[in-house]
């Protein structure tokens, strides 16, 4: 095994170690050095290794006040990418969700939602009887990598193909009514700018995709196309991207007409204010999509890989203590990325005004946070929640919760299909 290889194996071992740990330290860390708890060994080499880990967890160190001024910048280019277009490095792009479920809808409902390198395909039965949903079938589908760089039809007729495939194994009691057509809530997240609550261009690819023939399409149309190819009737009700919150209407200024119901869709965002190192850089000119790897589950794993290569270069790394620094710099990477989701949340919550009591009235709000990063990791998830808790106070975040929702965003994709469907 090449040393790329043994570092990518021990990078992932370690972070499953440190996944497990009970103990969540996401407000100040346990400062150590070459001479310090761990770091006891006095060889030359083994010494820098200690330096870069102290001098990577001083980069990355993300105190309150730090975080408060990341909220800040994110709140004021919140602002300037509601007032016009290409006013923020925020894109703020507006949703066109003019109807939001009632309770009273009935019948199938499909969505698709594709935001990474697994897609899900799902169907819900509704009854109005039960105010809700009656069952959920759902599927996992693996974009192997070559579509994600490829032209736009292959990605859409596999796609496509998968959805085919899972209305193949319905059951009789997922037979539509004679003469009606299937409706899908299609789940996009990545940056559209709609024109309506079933259209919308691709702005840009992130998470790893890069098909450059898709840029600037509709993405609604692209997918119509493939189903039409493949012979699946389905019709695409509604297009959403589940990065969102819900705006007023006299906050949006560029918004010319009458204003939909609609809530704001949050792209990237970059500021002077984040800790960034020079790892971050290296990831960042070999990236496909520059700029989100500081929160991204998919890029945690590889800055600590690109550490750990820099190591091999200019320390001694082998045998157990090669672990210890693994575990080390997951823990570092983690709770960076921890910190700075939350406040990103912080700073959309302060957007409205939620982030501080008004006249002693007390709001409640709910965030409702998907992904296998949140779910599955219990340390970031726990440090997302403690570090979010540090940033409202103790007042506002007995009112204030957020809330892991499984297949979130598939599931509203197909609520939003029900109530905007033919």
């Amino acid at each position: 095994m090449g040393k790329k290889a043994a570092i990518v194996a021990c990078a992932t071992a370690a972070a499953a170690a440190a996944g497990a740990a009970a103990v969540v330290r996401c407000s100040s860390r346990r400062k150590r050095g070459a001479t310090g708890e761990g770091w006891s060994e006095t060889d030359g080499k083994w010494e820098r290794a200690a330096e870069m880990v102290k001098e990577l967890e001083e980069k990355c160190g993300t105190p309150v006040w730090k975080l408060r001024q990341v909220a800040d910048a994110m709140v004021v280019e919140m602002h300037a990418g509601l007032a016009y277009d290409g006013g923020s490095k925020l894109k703020m792009l507006i949703s066109y969700v003019d109807s939001l479920p009632t309770g009273d809808e009935k019948g199938l409902y499909y969505a698709l939602d594709l935001g990474g390198t697994d897609f899900c395909v799902l169907h819900v039965h509704l009854s109005r009887k039960e105010k809700g949903i009656v069952k959920r079938e759902f599927e996992e589908v693996s974009t192997p990598p070559h579509l994600m760089t490829g032209s736009s039809n292959e990605l859409f007729d596999f796609i496509a193909m998968a959805l085919t495939k899972f209305v193949a194994t319905e059951g009789e009691d997922s037979h539509l009514y004679p003469g009606r057509q299937r409706e899908l809530g299609f789940t996009f997240s990545f940056p559209v700018r709609q024109s309506s609550i079933a259209s919308g261009t691709l702005v840009k690819w992130t998470k790893g995709f890069s098909i450059e023939d898709a840029v600037r399409e509709d993405v609604v149309s692209e997918l119509s196309k493939a189903m039409e190819r493949v012979g699946l009737d389905m019709h695409v009700a509604a297009l959403w991207n589940n990065a969102a919150y819900v705006e007023r209407m006299h906050a949006i200024p560029k918004w010319h007409g009458p204003l939909p119901k609609s809530g704001e869709t949050i792209s990237n965002f970059q500021s002077s204010h984040l800790p960034l190192t020079e790892y971050d850089q290296t990831l960042d000119d070999e990236s496909l999509n520059p700029g989100e790897q500081l929160i991204s589950g998919m890029y945690l794993g590889e800055i600590v890989r690109v550490v750990l290569l820099r190591m091999a270069e200019e320390s001694a790394l082998f045998g157990w203590r090669t672990m210890k620094v693994v575990v080390e710099l997951c823990e570092i990477v983690t709770t960076r990325g921890a910190r700075l989701a939350a406040a990103g949340i912080f700073g959309i919550l302060k957007k409205p005004g939620r982030d501080t009591l008004r006249d002693g009235e007390k709001q409640r709000s709910v965030i409702a946070l998907d992904g296998g990063l949140f779910e599955r990791y219990t340390k970031f998830r726990n440090c997302v929640e403690a570090t979010f808790r540090e940033l409202l106070g103790s007042e506002v975040a007995e009112n204030t919760v957020i809330v892991l929702l499984n297949d979130g965003s598939g599931i509203g994709a197909a609520l939003l299909a029900a109530s905007h469907s033919q």
